[in-house]
């Protein structure tokens, strides 16, 4: 061996079988004959044995004598007149540099193993740092991308790539492993599609989990139709969605862990909508039929479309699939206990949980009976008889109670109990069911507050009712008072205060009309907060008090405002109705509470106008107005007018005893009137 110090270049021939080859440890098959290395070359053979026998530090110290740059600066010439050209060319005319001993590859594999060297000695820094060479030096010599190149130099790179992020994090260099990141993904580095994967999934992690402080990436020329992400779950959604796309193109395998990546992400964006599409797109195979239903039905329910959600749950607890999946029944319950019409089917399911949990779980158990009491009161609003009405309730109470004596600590069974005695009209215990609630959620919820306000005010206790508004006011997040200043303004009206209940509803539309601006840059609906209002709510209650204090033209004003919000709606139809009447314009308030009815077939406030408007036509039209105020009294059979009007029919056609029951009832339900439904919370 020969070496110039000046040049420092070492001239060591390599031949099959000879000792030269021997003493470095070199394959001599690997080599061609007579094949020179210089001084960085034979550096690097050397190391990179010593690192194969786990030497790593003497690898170190063989690898620290090697010049990156004097090596890159001796090879960057003739790379770039190996160059290929655009033109084809047969196999006998590749470029040379596409052979196994680009002496270039050879000093840039050490690089990467000192790199790697130190990373194992814990020195992240200095190994990121030599990593960071290694990417520089390729960038240098091929300055328009890495073309076709040999397969060991891009081994070496694709391995650059890959460990130059990941030193970074261990050197607690957050925002470096950033934009190493983000340069391995759009740098046409020529990866392959496995190692691309790698890094996209690490980054996916790093993005969700390292709590960074995030910036966009910058782009010198930005693209038509680029899209850039605004935030870090932004940018690890499209990852993730990317290497999906990779998988069903046949690049890569399967991973569950990027499904479950982009399923967080989602969620803490707000987005189950668009989860259900990526669920749905998944191939079939990866996950089971009712997984995937199930997981399909969350999605949806999330994203209120419940109706789907429920046709999902019923699919999967299919006799034939998977009858007894716990979770699917709860939430099938859950979907049905919400709506009249679905109650019957909410409480089969309810019993399977009740059934398959009583030897399982006291909790489950407690939930079962939780959904089964709520699903059999609205069972019971639907039933047209008065004694299979009167057994539902009785049940319905049944149940929470039992519920309760399971799990006592329970805030939102409390509440559900006390709802249920306030629409059963037993006052005392809805009072001690919403202080209880009070307590046990610290009067931070809004709804809680609510309960007690219409106790009382059903007790005929309003300025107390007003003084637990005020507290809940104090209470509450601003964007949860809505619902707390529209009971207000009721009560303001209760006693005789319009003006302050005007000013009340002012209020609440300006606190909506400022979450409006707010939701449209978070994402947020205002149907995602409890307690909220929307602005039809409020112009229709603006207009419905102008219309009992007869200030038609505001009344009209307010209405017209409520039909920009809703151009079809039962309750604008019924005041456009009770305007016509009150100025004597018979067939239009009977086409228009007519038209109420139609749009919404349940719509209690209509029937009674309907019945009681026909009951002032004369005797030929008694039997049809008993027929709709019967109607209305089987939806809801604490309608106080519904009961007076019914009682007046009654005294029209001469039956003086069913009139006196009547008026009776409608006395005794005046006396414990809230001046909003109990149906109203939520």
């Amino acid at each position: 061996m020969e070496v110039d110090p000046e040049s420092r270049e070492e001239v060591v021939t390599l031949k099959p079988g000879g000792s030269s080859g021997s003493a470095f440890g070199v394959d001599s098959s690997s080599h061609p004959e007579g094949l020179s290395l210089n001084y960085e070359e034979a550096r690097a053979l050397l190391g990179r044995l010593e690192f194969q026998k786990g030497n790593v530090e003497d690898a170190l110290r063989v690898f620290d004598g090697i010049d990156l740059q004097a090596a890159i600066r001796q090879f960057q010439p003739s790379l770039s007149d190996k160059t290929p050209s655009k033109k084809v060319r047969t196999k006998s005319e590749v470029p040379c540099f596409v052979s196994q001993n680009n002496p270039a590859s050879l000093v840039l594999e050490a690089i990467y193993l000192k790199s790697l060297s130190l990373q194992k000695l814990g020195k992240s820094t200095e190994a990121a740092n030599q990593c960071k060479s290694v990417l520089d030096s390729v960038e240098c010599m091929f300055q328009n991308g890495t073309p076709d190149i040999e397969l060991k130099l891009k081994e070496t790179v694709n391995k650059s790539v890959e460990l130059l992020p990941e030193a970074w994090k261990y050197a607690g260099s957050y925002y470096e492993a950033l934009l190493s990141y983000r340069r391995a993904l759009l740098t046409p580095w020529n990866l392959d599609d496995q190692c691309r994967t790698r890094v996209q999934k690490r980054f996916v992690s790093f993005l969700m989990y390292a709590n960074i402080e995030w910036s966009p990436p910058s782009m010198t020329q930005p693209i038509e139709g680029t899209f850039l992400p605004n935030n870090n779950l932004e940018e690890a959604i499209l990852l993730s969605i990317i290497v999906l796309r990779n998988y069903y193109d046949g690049k890569t395998h399967w991973d569950p862990s990027v499904m479950e990546h982009l399923t967080f992400a989602l969620s803490l964006c707000r987005e189950p909508f668009h989860l259900a599409k990526q669920l749905e797109e998944v191939l079939p195979g990866i996950y089971s039929r009712t997984e995937r239903w199930c997981t399909l039905a969350l999605c949806y329910y999330s994203a209120g479309q419940k109706d789907n959600a429920l046709n999902f749950l019923r699919k999967s607890l299919n006799k034939l699939e998977n009858p007894n999946d716990i979770v699917a029944l709860l939430l099938a319950a859950k979907i049905c206990s919400k709506v009249c019409h679905l109650a019957a089917e909410g409480v089969e399911y309810a019993g399977r949980v009740i059934a398959h949990a009583e030897s399982l779980d006291y909790h489950l158990k407690s939930v079962g009976l939780h959904f089964l009491g709520t699903c059999l009161g609205k069972k019971s609003k639907v039933v047209s008889s008065d004694y299979q009405r009167s057994v539902l309730q009785t049940e319905t109470l049944k149940s929470l109670a039992e519920s309760i004596t399971l799990n006592r600590y329970n805030a939102d069974l409390i509440f559900d109990l006390g709802v249920e005695y306030g629409e059963q009209r037993n006052m005392n215990a809805a009072l001690r069911c919403a202080k209880e609630f009070i307590e046990a959620t610290g009067g931070s919820v809004s709804k809680g507050w609510r309960l007690l306000a219409l106790v009382l005010s059903a007790q005929q206790r309003f300025s107390e009712a007003e003084v637990a508004i005020d507290a809940a006011l104090d209470e509450t997040v601003k964007w949860d008072q809505g619902s707390l200043l529209r009971v207000k303004a009721k009560l303001k009206v209760a006693q005789s205060s319009p003006m302050e209940a005007v000013e009340a509803y002012r209020t609440l539309l300006a606190l909506v009309q400022a979450h409006k601006n707010s939701s449209q840059t978070t994402k947020m609906t205002l149907g995602e907060v409890d307690g909220s209002v929307s602005e039809f709510e409020i112009w229709q209650g603006l207009s419905n008090l102008y219309s009992s204090l007869s200030y038609w033209r505001d009344a009209e004003i307010c209405l017209q405002k409520a039909r920009t919000f809703k151009s079809y709606s039962a309750t604008t139809l019924n005041a456009e109705g009770y305007m016509h009447e009150a100025h004597e314009h018979t067939k239009d308030a009977l086409a228009a509470y007519v038209n109420a009815f139609s749009t919404e077939l349940e719509h209690v406030p209509s029937k009674v106008a309907i019945g009681a408007l026909l009951a002032k036509q004369g005797p030929r039209f008694l039997p049809a107005a008993r027929s709709f105020l019967s109607d209305a009294l089987r939806v809801e059979p604490t309608n106080r007018m519904a009961w007076l009007y019914l009682g007046k029919v009654h005294r029209s056609d001469g039956r003086i005893t069913d009139a006196a029951d009547c008026f009776q009832a409608a006395v005794m339900l005046e006396e414990s009137d809230p001046v909003e439904s109990f149906s109203s919370l939520p």
